[in-house]
């Protein structure tokens, strides 16, 4: 019996022994994604054109990172806080800790060479080689073509420097030994030609990370065979819930009988003045996709988009989008 309990008991510290050495790996030799690269990005008319368009109307970066007006619909930006960061993302919305937007006007990344706001675009480690947690998806935005990214931070460059004090994001356990985990090394693509229609849709709706609002998840992650087929769940503050619609090409309950026109004037609909210039009442409808923005976004990058969605798998998944909040 004695022999026994020696034998549970070493193997019981074993395991602790391997556990504590496994944690301390974790916190002290991740994350892994090798040096800032040694860049310089010259700013050229043409890449702060293309970064402001990417920047305001596809990757949406200006979205997060910007105070939003949810009086209005879709939470367009507020004039005057554009890059200023301060956006809250926490356990209200499903998330696994505090994180906050960070100020991406030249105020608040003056500290950062473009090499360093290079990494922590397309790998999610910053300057300081801390893990940041995926609110921002840098996992899609290291695959990117390496231009775009420097299109980007050429353009946040030339933002109006607002001085704002971000709080520093923290996780929960076990997230907070998890995250470090997370980031790994980009996986840059070359943009494929517009006429490569299918292939370059898949790259702007990757830039778009349609895929990430447009799948269930569970416990943070996306479940496998669910992409693009809608339901994912969106609190607001007030108890209302929005869910994502099922862009698949399903023909029953996504976008499989849609015509390429419907798609497009769908999204240039909701970036009239008229929509954001109308305030909301309790109950309305609204939507955490930042539809103003996105609807500013070339006819021929939605186009591309829409032939890309007609050739992911359909899912037969009918969306209630809008649940008004209850009290």
């Amino acid at each position: 019996m004695k022999k026994i309990k020696r034998i549970l008991l070493w193997l019981f510290l074993l395991i602790l022994v391997f556990l504590t050495g496994t944690l301390i790996y974790i916190k002290l030799a991740l994350p892994n994604v090798g040096p800032a690269p040694d860049l310089k990005v010259e700013m050229t008319a043409e890449r702060i054109a293309r970064g402001e368009y990417l920047a305001n109307h596809v990757a949406v970066c200006i979205d997060c990172h910007s105070k939003r007006d949810w009086t209005r619909f879709s939470g367009p930006p507020t004039e005057g806080t554009f890059g200023m960061g301060g956006d809250r993302f926490d356990q209200k919305f499903g998330f696994p800790g505090v994180y906050f937007a960070k100020n991406i006007t030249p105020a608040g990344i003056s500290r950062y060479t473009d090499g360093e706001l290079f990494r922590v675009i397309t790998t999610g480690v910053n300057k300081e080689g801390e893990a940041m947690f995926p609110v921002m998806p840098f996992h899609y935005y290291g695959q990117m073509d390496v231009e775009d990214i420097n299109s980007i931070i050429a353009y946040i460059h030339t933002l109006k420097p607002i001085q704002n004090d971000v709080p520093k994001s923290s996780s929960d356990f076990p997230m907070n030994f998890i995250l470090n985990t997370i980031p790994h090394k980009g996986n840059p693509t070359k943009r494929p030609e517009k006429t490569d229609l299918i292939n370059y849709g898949k790259y702007i709706a990757n830039a778009s990370s349609c895929v990430d609002c447009h799948t269930k998840v569970d416990k943070g992650k996306l479940i496998p065979g669910t992409e693009y087929g809608g339901g994912r769940e969106f609190p607001f503050p007030d108890g209302a819930i929005v869910r994502s619609g099922n862009i698949s090409p399903d023909k029953a309950t996504g976008i499989g009988l849609w015509k390429k026109e419907v798609f497009i004037s769908l999204f240039h609909a909701h970036a009239d003045s008229v929509t954001l210039h109308t305030t909301l009442k309790q109950g309305d409808f609204n939507s955490i996709m930042p539809w103003t923005m996105y609807g500013k976004m070339t006819d021929e990058d939605l186009t591309a988009i829409f032939a890309y969605l007609q050739t992911v798998q359909p899912i037969s998944n009918k969306v209630i989008k809008f649940s008004p909040a209850t009290k």
